[in-house]
């Protein structure tokens, strides 16, 4: 199993959201987050200045069985891509076991498949 993190825009989450319903992903967790990033610049919208260097963000975190992590990941680089500076990141690492709280299994079964 593998758990992938991802920090995208917060104008593309809806599209990525469902982008993953419709794929075999049918769960993920979402909260908002600030970040810091590399570019540091003041813009000016409608006229008032303010700058760039605190971020507003997207985090998704998704447990998946390993044979779908690429596909996961495409799905999120494809519809979270503009090209632009601050598209985001995507994070894979491993997950050692989990737990279904309710009925006490463990491993990757509590993983529901879609049927």
């Amino acid at each position: 199993m593998k758990r992938i993190e991802a920090i995208i825009r917060k104008t593309k989450f809806e599209e990525v959201k469902e982008a993953l319903l419709q794929s075999d992903i049918d769960w993920f967790e979402y909260h908002n987050v600030h970040g810091i990033g590399q570019s540091r610049q003041e813009r000016i919208y409608r006229g008032v200045q303010y700058s760039t260097d605190v971020i507003e963000r997207v985090a998704l975190t998704i447990i998946c069985r390993d044979p779908l992590v690429e596909q996961t990941v495409n799905v999120i680089l494809n519809v979270a891509h503009t090209g632009e500076i601050g598209d985001g990141r995507i994070f894979v690492s491993d997950v050692i076991d989990t737990w279904s709280i309710r009925t006490g299994e463990n491993g990757d079964t509590v993983l529901r498949d879609k049927k």
